[in-house]
């Protein structure tokens, strides 16, 4: 149990609205809200009212009345923080919030840390560490993706394959022991056999989470995706169509696009980081060559390559330098202008990419093709890999590179069977999996990094 004065802070957005929330949690927060609230019923009392109701009021500064409210009541545990708690609904302007905020910690309780509620709610043993910090996730998720798998591992997905697979681990941990300390009763003949197949779905089983990392990052963050192009090719005209607005300018001159241009896209459930970059062309001009380098060093970092081609413009040496920065790239070839004649044979193009890369015939000008774009894309990255309302996916990098650690433990631990170690070997890297998979949900943790954790999230929550 953790032990605690009583917070209190702000909980919804920190601008005018409709509604506001001020939550306040801890051993005092009944009396707290007796302070300065007086229910229109005068025979309610907060601490006496039951758990889970709501009371309309007004909240009181001495004889001053701030503002009407409705309170609603939570006693411990049955409450986010499992403490009592109060949460005062007020109307939503920034300035009657913060008073009504002052009031309450002036009555005696303090403001609130980042974090600090769920915060509690972890400490208290209400939620595991990765189920904390999937609330943060659904906050801040950008597409529908990354919310499904973020209330998922809300949940408690993550927990339920990290448990299941500490509770295999921690069964050859306890045989082991309680064979070496009582050889006599328990024999380890033939066990090490036995281990390496319970060894070799371990290994397996974290591997396939691994394996949904990248994508899983993908999913929370977006996808990093470039467009690249000669001059005027119809760059920017296609980010405007993507963003349902203008958000490049375009002319019929080459080279408009002098620097890179930055804008997250909701496609389909889906984000995309959309860099447009400027065209890709030997150039004398100072900052257009500085355009061109930071357009390489986007297309290095790229998730996804966007290379639109005039195909009203022959081919030339800029398409080779363009060929060179899609190489090893998962990429989409815009084959733009084909309202106009194309001048250019796809099956060379797609010869001279030296990849299997995705060729769509699109016109910017009239938006055609762009929703077979779109859909290529998704596949590229998601169909038959990813499906958040049913499958585990690791989207938060600490719980990467737990696996990581898990997964080299495992190794260890086969190789010392392949080696004919003896058995407290295995125990030994068989715990150290098992710690590194416990660190994941928290139960393996050091104070700092879980005061690290939650100095992240947002005020309130």
């Amino acid at each position: 149990m953790y032990n605690s004065d009583t917070i209190a802070a702000i909980a919804t957005g920190m601008t005018n609205s409709g509604i506001g929330i001020i939550r306040i949690s801890g051993s005092e927060s009944f009396a707290v809200a007796e302070r300065i609230f007086l229910p229109a019923n005068k025979n309610i009392k907060i601490k006496d009212a039951e758990s889970h109701t709501i009371h309309y009021g007004f909240i009181k500064d001495g004889e001053e009345t701030v503002d009407e409210a409705m309170v609603s009541v939570m006693k411990s545990p049955r409450s986010f923080t499992t403490e009592d708690t109060v949460e005062i609904n007020c109307h939503g302007g920034m300035l009657v919030m913060n008073r009504i905020l002052q009031l309450v910690i002036t009555n005696g309780a303090r403001l609130a840390e980042p974090g600090e509620f769920t915060k509690r709610a972890f400490l208290n043993g209400r939620i595991d560490l990765s189920e904390a910090e999937a609330v943060m996730d659904v906050i801040s998720s950008k597409n529908d993706m990354a919310l499904k798998s973020s209330v998922g591992q809300l949940r408690g997905k993550v927990s339920e394959k990290v448990k299941q697979l500490r509770s295999d681990i921690i069964y050859e941990i306890a045989f082991i022991e309680s064979a070496l300390d009582d050889p006599e009763h328990i024999s380890l003949d033939d066990y090490p056999e036995k281990l390496l197949i319970k060894t070799d779905f371990l290994i397996k089983a974290v591997d396939n989470l691994l394996q949904s990392a990248d994508s899983g990052r993908i999913m929370k963050e977006g996808i990093k995706t470039v467009i690249v192009g000669k001059p005027n090719a119809g760059k920017s005209s296609l980010l405007n169509i993507l963003a349902g607005e203008e958000k490049a300018i375009v002319t019929d001159i080459a080279g408009t696009t002098r620097d890179v241009l930055e804008e997250n896209i909701n496609l389909h459930g889906i984000s995309l980081n959309v860099i447009d970059t400027a065209g890709i062309r030997d150039t004398e001009d100072t900052v257009e060559k500085i355009g061109v380098e930071r357009a390489r060093k986007a297309a290095m970092d790229a998730d996804l390559i966007i290379y639109v081609v005039d195909a009203s413009v022959p081919l030339d040496g800029n398409d080779q330098m363009i060929f060179e920065m899609i190489h090893d790239k998962k990429s989409v070839i815009l084959m733009n202008k084909t309202d106009l004649p194309s001048v250019i044979n796809e099956d060379d193009l797609l010869e001279m990419t030296g990849k299997d890369s995705v060729m769509i015939r699109t016109s910017t000008k009239d938006a055609t093709g762009i929703d077979l774009f779109e859909n290529n894309v998704k596949d590229m990255f998601f169909t038959g890999k990813i499906n958040p309302d049913q499958e585990v996916v690791i989207t938060n990098m600490r719980h990467k590179e737990a696996l990581l650690r898990t997964l080299e433990s495992l190794k260890q631990v086969k190789q010392s069977i392949e080696n004919h170690m003896p058995e407290d070997f295995y125990s030994i890297d068989l715990m150290s999996a098992y710690t590194s998979l416990g660190s994941i949900i928290g139960e393996e943790v050091s104070d700092d990094l879980v005061n690290e954790i939650f100095s992240k999230f947002c005020m309130g929550k």
